[in-house]
Order: C-alpha cells, then structure tokens, then sequence
C-alpha cells in the first residue's frame, strides 16, 4: 500500500509540474494575451460581462460537489502596476442570472418564501451582490491578496481573494488593452443567511473567479 500511495503522489507531482509548463507557456503560441506583466499599463479599466465568470461550488451530502456560476459582472478595475497597493476593485454581480446545470435547482435557488417566510436561497428578484477592496497587498510572482467586503443576500462581510495575473494584450475583437485575472476565495453561505440543507450540504462555498477587464 506505501508502495502504491508513493507511486501515486509521484504521479500526481508529474501531472502538477505538465500544467504548469502549460500555464507558463500561455500566451506564446499566437494568443493575443501574454502572461508578461509588463505590458500592463495604469488605468482604470472595465469587466468585460461577457468573459467575467465567478463559478461556485458547495459539496452536496457528501457524494459529490456540485457547480454553478454566476456571470454578467459588471464593474471598475483601477490599476497601478507601479504601485499595485493602490489598485481598486469594486465589482456588481447580478444573483438573479444565476445558473446551474439543473433548472429545478435553479428555480428552487430564486424560489420565493411561502406564506411569508423567508426563502431557502436568495428568493425572487434578488439584489445584486458586490465586491468592493479595502486592501490589496502584492505577494510576489504576479499574484495579490486583495481584501474587501462582499455584499450578498442583504449581509455585508469582509472576504479575502487571492488573485493570479494570466496576461495583457489587445483584445483582436474591440481593439481594446485588456488585462485577465484568476482568483480563489472561500465563504461560509451562513455569514450571508443562506442555510437550506446545512449541514448535508456544506456551509463553505469556494469561488473560482476568471475575469478579464479592458480599459476606459
């Protein structure tokens, strides 16, 4: 059994170090974008709804995780490469687009209370969510923690974002700078008073951000 645990986590370092071979070499096979942080310019710049992406996921009884997304972000990117403790970021997520692979649960998710009650989820017409940085602190190699308050489900709580520059370039379709970004972020649904089903579905929800921003 050591035998074959050893065998597997050689396996798996072999797999980790081919993606990232892959990922460094982003961007140099004809992409527009490069992951070359010096082409990044000061400004502010604005999320491109269309390829901003915040896909969640929660683990469901136990079996198996289970994925939705969020998309049509809209918000400002303000951006000093010099400086980068002075960036800014303050983005609007709209919950009522909220997707999943199933439409029951989608539907249960904007679901209204009954009789007056409160929702299990987020209830009809729910409010947009935002994020707004109170701090951003560079941690070398093009990655930041960023810090900031996130507003979801009518509660405020304060949420770390860890975020990884993937590259710069022109956009070829609106001839516009862009820059993207990854990010990973933890929260606990409870902070936001979402607790249908817990604890057979978890209370922790990771946070899988993509997004791009082109600038003003």
């Amino acid at each position: 059994m050591r035998k074959l645990h050893t065998a597997l986590a050689g396996v798996t370092a072999a797999a980790l170090l081919s993606f990232t071979a892959v990922q460094a070499q982003n961007g140099t096979s004809g992409e527009p974008g490069t992951a070359n942080a010096s082409l990044v310019t000061a400004g502010t710049y604005s999320a491109d709804p269309g390829h901003t992406l915040i896909a969640w996921r929660v683990n469901h009884f136990g079996f198996s995780d289970y994925f939705g997304l969020f998309g049509d972000i809209t918000g400002t990117l303000t951006l000093d490469p010099v400086k980068l403790e002075a960036s800014q970021l303050d983005v609007t997520i709209p919950v009522s687009k909220i997707t999943t692979a199933n439409a029951g649960l989608t539907a249960h998710l904007l679901k209204p209370g009954e009789n007056g009650t409160a929702p299990d989820f987020f209830g009809a017409n729910p409010a947009n969510a935002t994020f707004k940085s109170t701090q951003v602190r560079p941690t070398g190699n093009n990655e930041a923690l960023i810090i900031g308050n996130l507003t979801l489900n009518g509660v405020t709580k304060p949420v770390s974002v860890m975020a990884s520059f993937t590259g710069a370039g022109a956009n070829p379709m609106t001839k516009k700078e862009t820059v993207g970004f990854k990010g990973w972020a933890r929260i606990k649904r409870s902070d936001f008073n979402i607790k249908y089903a817990l604890p057979m579905v978890t209370d922790t929800v990771d946070l899988d951000i993509s997004a791009a921003f082109e600038k003003q």
